[in-house]
């Protein structure tokens, strides 16, 4: 198999450590996999272009924000000792010398008893100590305190000689700082932070209009089986709709991929191994479901069990037995020439969507070179009318509801309950040694919300 994917992960999968009997722990797998997975390469965008992205470089304000001391109301600049002791019986009366409008590169200067109209965001004048809201004036009507200011097309005749003001101000009122949102030399944004709107905007105020980035990572999914027809088509007897793929490609992308779904393959292993094969030119990571279990039409485990190249040490794909319920097969390895990362998940709605969660998700989150890769979890209160059950040997993820410390089982424990995952927004954790967890008991919870 070749493609155009971009990584050695540098680990051997064509012969496991233990025999092919081994029962791999849940961690054991999750070590193998992100030891084999590398953070992409950084490259260079644009900022829009970005969003989503990684950041390599700690960002270095080059520049004070605001730029300069500015207004944060519309109103008028004005010196404290002019407007002291203003009142609506005793206004104090100034000169209007003019607009001072945002944008505006040669402000006018204010003396003593002046005053400039000022717009929001318009640069404080040279002499102006602080700004009255337009409020706390008449506008320069002469007919008493007004609500707003006038647009200068629509003020009356002689409007501007003069302003009257109800209302004293403190120095620097209404004035925003030079600096007061951050100061040249201050770090904007730190190395490993993920740029969403509230970054990007910052960036662009600072203005760097491009930043160095770890990519996206691409993340190709495919479900396989004869039986998946695809939503709005009919059914016929013996088939179902194709949810699999749909939720993978919705978890790559809530994760922070850019993921490609691709329609369900049949039970053919020719078949699959040429879409692999198309795939991977796009991939900097395949997931498939299905046909990883020991039945006579599993066809993913047909199909990859012996890719392993020749030519390319480290290529392969392990098929394994892990000490978990729900997700007990599951497989692993790097395909084509270029190594690209595979993780092969059991076909059942609930074993697929709980083994993204725990193996899949880090893995992107590895490729994106974000430091914490983990869902966060808590410890919680079991709400529950009777004690749960778990497998001697196993550890258990049960699908949950989670609030304010308490955490509820929703639905059964089938793996293919996937109207109950609907409603969950934690996963329950039975460690392997316990069999039964009674009401009221502190439980391990992994947060999905």
């Amino acid at each position: 198999m070749s493609s155009a994917a971009h990584r050695d992960t540098g680990h051997d999968h064509t012969t496991p450590d233990f025999g092919a009997d081994r029962l791999w722990s849940v961690q054991d797998h999750l070590d193998d996999i992100l030891a084999a997975v590398r953070p992409l390469e950084p490259i260079e965008l644009n900022l829009l272009d970005a969003q989503g992205c990684v950041l390599v470089d700690d960002i270095t304000v080059p520049l004070s924000l605001p730029p300069f001391d500015n207004s944060s109301m519309d109103g008028y600049a004005v010196r404290v000792a002019d407007v002291a002791g203003a009142s609506e019986e005793f206004p104090a009366v100034l000169e209007d010398v003019g607009d001072v409008a945002a944008g505006q590169a040669d402000p006018l200067s204010v003396g003593p008893g002046q005053a400039a109209r000022i717009m929001t965001g318009a640069p404080l004048p040279p002499g102006a100590e602080t700004v009255v809201p337009v409020e706390w004036t008449d506008g320069g009507l002469g007919e008493g305190p007004v609500a707003g200011m006038r647009a200068r097309s629509l003020a009356p005749e002689g409007a501007e000689g003069q302003v009257h003001v109800y209302r004293p101000a403190e120095e620097r009122a209404h004035v925003r700082a030079k600096g007061s949102d951050v100061r040249s030399g201050d770090r904007a944004l730190e190395a490993g932070t993920v740029l969403g709107p509230p970054q990007i905007a910052l960036l662009a105020a600072i203005g760097r209009g491009r930043v160095r980035v770890r990519p996206r990572p691409r993340v190709v999914v495919l479900s396989t089986g004869s039986e998946l027809v695809q939503p709005d088509e009919e059914l016929s007897a013996g088939q179902i709709y194709d949810s699999n793929s749909f939720a993978l490609t919705a978890a790559a992308r809530d994760a922070g991929a850019i993921a490609y779904r691709v329609g369900a393959v049949a039970d053919d292993a020719d078949i699959l191994r040429a879409t692999i094969e198309d795939q991977l030119v796009r991939a900097d990571l395949m997931v498939t479901t299905g046909g990883v279990s020991v039945g006579a039409y599993d066809v993913v485990k047909e199909a990859l069990a012996h890719v392993g190249d020749e030519d390319q040490p480290g290529s392969g794909v392990d098929f394994r037995k892990l000490a978990m319920q729900p997700g007990k097969p599951q497989g692993f390895g790097a395909i084509g020439p270029d190594h690209t990362p595979l993780l092969a998940l059991p076909g059942n709605p609930v074993s697929s969507y709980v083994s993204f969660e725990l193996f899949v998700r880090p893995a992107i989150r590895t490729l994106m070179g974000l430091p914490d890769v983990h869902r966060p979890t808590v410890t919680a209160t079991l709400s529950a009318r009777k004690p749960l059950s778990s497998p001697k040997g196993r550890r258990q993820f049960l699908r949950a509801t989670y609030a304010d410390g308490s955490v509820a089982p929703v639905g059964g424990s089938g793996s293919h309950l996937v109207a109950a995952l609907a409603h969950a927004d934690a996963l329950i954790v039975v460690p392997e040694d316990t069999e039964s967890v009674e009401p009221g008991a502190e439980v391990e919870v992994v947060l999905l919300g």
